[in-house]
């Protein structure tokens, strides 16, 4: 079996400003590399596509997040990513990128306004409007999921703190606190994400989500501010509606929706998270 054509640095730029990107913005990618194919020279080669694409006033932002439950504490310098991929576990370690500080879930940036991107942040929310994926929203950034779907866009998490949906998690990591290794505890939304899906059908609905192939992965494009402006409203009528249904066998969501009776939410919004919603 021949294997699969090379695809080259000038195919993924023209892809790239073909599917919407355009120089000057600030632009978090969401990547599986696996999804791609070939190409030639690498994950560094994409990334450097990427900058090439957004041009010297653009800022690329990646995810560079190494989980919880660490009992090693964080070293933004030197803490690997969990999970995230190998285009995002390049990027962070590439001259010229900075880090944010947060012990389970930084961002990497490189750019123009990568240091206020990745400025110092609360423990909690992880994700909120003092976070980097909050900064990005306020800057007006974008979003592009190359070979992922929207269970992997952090934005979503973002639109969850604004509309301050009542599930909660306990999660812990270690610090450094006066050089010394510290456990600290915080809350974290958090839920399986399955139903992040939703808004593949909420966006195209609205017309406010690009999509194509870059390489050989599917590739959507967004405005940060779309997203946020299409989930709050829904979230702010449903409160559970991205968690999956009692006894559907999600421990994830189980839990989650374990947390809401200490946080006050009424039967009626129960109620209203069990009915049938508008896809």
């Amino acid at each position: 079996m021949l294997g699969r054509q090379v695809i080259t640095r000038h195919l993924l730029a023209d892809q790239l400003r073909n599917l919407g990107i355009e120089p000057g913005g600030v632009l978090v990618v969401h990547a599986s590399f696996r999804a791609f194919g070939p190409i030639e020279a690498g994950p560094p080669a994409l990334i450097e596509v990427l900058h090439e694409v957004l041009g010297p006033s653009g800022t690329l932002v990646m995810p560079s997040m190494s989980g919880s439950r660490r009992t090693d504490p964080y070293d933004l310098a030197r803490t690997p990513t969990r999970d995230m991929g190998i285009v995002a576990e390049t990027f962070w370690r590439m001259s010229g990128t900075l880090r944010s500080d947060h012990p389970t879930s930084s961002f990497a940036a490189n750019g123009p306004l990568a240091r206020e991107i990745t400025a110092p942040q609360p423990l909690s929310p992880g994700h909120g409007l003092a976070s980097p994926i909050g900064r990005v929203y306020r800057l007006g950034g974008s979003i592009l999921l190359l070979g992922v779907g929207h269970d992997a866009n952090t934005t979503i998490h973002l639109a969850e703190s604004i509309a301050q949906v009542p599930y909660h998690i306990r999660k812990w990591a270690t610090m450094l606190r006066d050089g010394m290794p510290e456990r600290v505890e915080y809350d974290e939304t958090d839920h399986c994400c399955r139903n992040f899906a939703l808004l593949d059908g909420w966006l195209r609905q609205r017309g406010l989500q690009n999509e194509g192939i870059v390489g050989g992965a599917t590739a959507r494009l967004m405005q940060s501010k779309g997203v946020v402006e299409t989930v709050v409203p829904r979230l702010k009528q449903d409160p559970l509606r991205f968690l999956c249904l009692p006894n559907a066998g999600c421990e994830e969501c189980d839990a989650a929706r374990r947390s809401v009776a200490s946080r006050g939410i009424s039967p009626e919004q129960m109620r209203r998270d069990d009915a049938p919603g508008d896809g």
